[in-house]
């Protein structure tokens, strides 16, 4: 029974008997379905798992967050940490160990989860309502919370952002081990929403989204249509309530909220940027199960706005620490860059489901830039320290209250090192993806993925070096011989294209060429939404190579971005780069990077658990203060991938860097 289970998937599919009319056309492969032999992703998912999983356990339980249950239930004590939302760090953390129970069983782990979850069950009301802000001592709750249930919903109480969470957590451990005990919390929990919000009963606009997708996955896996229709009408009520339009604050003019407008009537990418990546997240999730075509054209007005004004090159977004927001178009300084490793996760589940509902690779480029830089930069190699904020320049001359020169343990809001332990182990289940006889491979990871097409079975086997060669090889493998269309993603970065938009550029056009040979012959291709499109009757042991360009690139921005003017950054297959203090004579932001610049690459298996470093003669400053003088000398730059830097302690970085001496910036002024 439960080996059932696990084929199906953990964040589209539905569990349930009931057939859904409308979904998204493209269908994700579960992660369950999926075993990866490669050692960059494996690597880091096993750290999750044993290292990442427990420590988060550990830190709830020592910081209180455990406590707060367990005083919840006995109504009686004191709200022992700080925010209302802590509750949600206990969620993520049994989301992220249900992942990983369903691939990697473990006893011990699967009853400490039960033993939490009697925990969480003690502490909810008779009627559903579970809050432990509240519960612990409703005549004096957390100054948050609002002196009664939903009073402060809209501005910072958070408890429907913790249901959200919840009911991710809850149908995540159902599927995983098949155990209904978290479950039951969680709809008991959704149906008091139901009975409390919607038509002609109270209105709300979700504070910090998140309710709307976790209402979606309840509705996937119990058919309870109830649970959709609040999903949308928790949508909807953004707009409606009254802001000061004039007012250039964004608390005060609802930007913050995304409630200034309805969303039907939104076309830029505003406000708090985690809570903008789950709006945008659930309206998609909306839209693909009920048609509505006005999402949609919202929806892709806002992303198109995002990637051309509004990300940074290694694919993070937020760059405001006010408000840790979006900025104004082409707001994207460096020096005081936020980012949020929780926005990078946000948009990671966006991209996913902009694919799912039009099967453009450009949301796949996207994702990829974001998962393998600016979303794992969040977590340090051990996986046990964590970038609340990811930086794109340190120097020794400069501070600013938001930047982080190193990764912390745990945080006062640790929202997002328990993010990080929910996705890294969901990994998996972004690699493929089929619609009929159309198979999509998203993701370059080894390992072997099980598909049915047509009601045959299918095995995928990928062999590869990603992301630090080119040569992919894919093993076709059908139970009998079957007509489908193998699509593979040719990936923006091997075709010229920094991001999908004209934010970035490359400098110069790659010399080398995109390559595909099946069986071992060359083989003329279809190319359709940045897909390879391979149509033909699919035998047992059929081989596709496919070899993608693997040049040191210099990337250049839009001139929009006045802090990037004068300089590049360095690209390498989907990783960015950046010159860290360890590898350069204790300094980065006194590096000068001439045009013409000839970069080599070399493995380095024993450097931050194996990478590939790009080097090059480049011309460093130095900066005489007392004589006022600027000299140059030549000097071999060492740059590495830029998720792995602060792992050797506290120094400079750097991902931009001048052409020419006039750009660099004096920060010691």
């Amino acid at each position: 029974m439960i080996k059932n289970i696990f084929l199906l998937a953990i964040t589209f599919c539905s569990l349930s008997a009931f057939a859904q009319k409308q979904d998204y056309p493209i269908q994700p492969v579960p992660f369950t379905s999926v075993k990866l032999t490669d050692q960059f992703w494996t690597s880091r998912i096993e750290t999750n798992r044993t290292a990442t999983i427990p420590a988060s356990f550990a830190r709830c339980e020592s910081t209180g967050r455990v406590k707060n249950f367990t005083m919840a239930a006995e109504h009686k004590g004191k709200f022992c940490t700080t925010y209302p939302f802590d509750d949600t760090d206990i969620y993520k953390t049994i989301e992220g160990a249900s992942y990983s129970l369903a691939v990697h069983p473990d006893a011990k782990l699967s009853a400490y989860i039960d033993s939490l979850i009697t925990i969480v069950g003690k502490a909810q009301e008779p009627d559903g309502y579970l809050y432990t802000a509240r519960s612990i001592d409703p005549i004096h709750p957390q100054s948050w919370a609002g002196p009664e249930r939903w009073v402060n919903e809209s501005k910072m109480s958070h408890e429907l952002y913790n249901c959200g969470h919840m009911y991710e957590a809850a149908v995540a451990h159902y599927m995983a081990t098949g155990k209904r005990n978290f479950l039951n919390i969680a709809i008991k929990n959704a149906d008091l929403l139901v009975r409390t919000f919607g038509p002609a009963k109270r209105h709300v606009a979700p504070g910090h989204e998140i309710v709307e997708m976790g209402l979606v996955r309840l509705y996937r896996v119990t058919g309870k249509a109830d649970y959709l229709s609040l999903a949308k009408f928790f949508i909807d009520q953004r707009g409606i309530k009254k802001y000061d339009a004039k007012s250039k604050n964004v608390y005060e003019n609802g930007t913050y909220f995304q409630d200034n407008i309805p969303v039907i009537d939104q076309d830029e990418a505003e406000g708090h940027a985690v809570r903008a990546m789950y709006l945008y997240s659930g309206m998609t999730d909306v839209a693909a199960l009920t048609g509505d075509t006005a999402y949609i054209a919202a929806i892709d007005k806002i992303w198109n706005n995002m990637v051309t004004k509004k990300m940074y090159v290694q694919g993070s977004i937020g760059a405001v620490g006010d408000g840790e927001r979006f900025g104004d178009n082409y707001e994207l300084p460096n020096a005081t860059a936020y980012n949020e490793t929780c926005a990078a996760i946000g948009s990671v589940f966006w991209n996913q489901r902009m694919f799912l509902l039009h099967g453009d690779a450009k949301y796949i480029d996207v994702m990829e830039k974001t998962l393998y830089n600016g979303l794992i930069s969040g977590v340090a190699l051990d996986g046990k320290s964590f970038f609340y904020t990811n930086a794109m320049q340190v120097s020794n001359s400069f501070s600013h209250p938001d930047l982080e020169r190193g990764r912390s343990g745990w945080f006062e809001c640790s929202c997002c090192p328990t993010n990080v332990a929910r996705l890294l182990p969901s990994i998996p289940g972004y690699i493929y993806a089929q619609n009929g006889n159309d198979v999509y491979i998203n993701l370059f990871i080894s390992g072997t993925g099980n598909l049915m097409v047509n009601k045959k079975a299918l095995k995928i086997t990928q062999q590869n070096n990603y992301p630090w060669d080119g040569g992919l090889t894919f093993t076709i493998d059908p139970a009998s011989a079957m007509d489908m269309n193998l699509k593979i993603r040719i990936p923006g970065w091997a075709k010229d294209q920094a991001i999908p938009s004209n934010l970035y550029s490359y400098e110069q056009s790659s010399a080398q060429k995109i390559t595909i040979k099946v069986n071992g012959k060359a083989v003329d291709y279809q190319t359709k939404n940045g897909y390879a499109v391979i149509s033909k009757k699919w035998k047992k042991n059929d081989k596709v190579e496919l070899t993608l360009p693997m040049d040191v690139q210099r990337v250049v921005a839009n001139t929009s971005l006045a802090d990037d003017n004068g300089k590049v950054a360095l690209q390498r297959g989907p990783i960015m780069y950046c010159a860290e203090w360890a590898d350069n004579n204790g300094m980065a932001t006194n590096l000068i990077v001439p045009k013409g610049t000839v970069f080599t690459t070399t493995y380095e298996p024993a450097l931050l658990n194996g990478i590939t470093v790009l080097k090059a003669e480049v011309k460093s400053v130095n900066i005489d203060e007392a004589a006022q003088t600027i000299t140059t000398e030549n000097k071999t730059m060492t740059a590495i991938p830029y998720y792995s830097w602060a792992n050797r302690g506290k120094g400079e970085m750097t991902v931009w860097f001048p052409e020419q001496v006039k750009y660099v910036e004096l920060l010691t002024k």
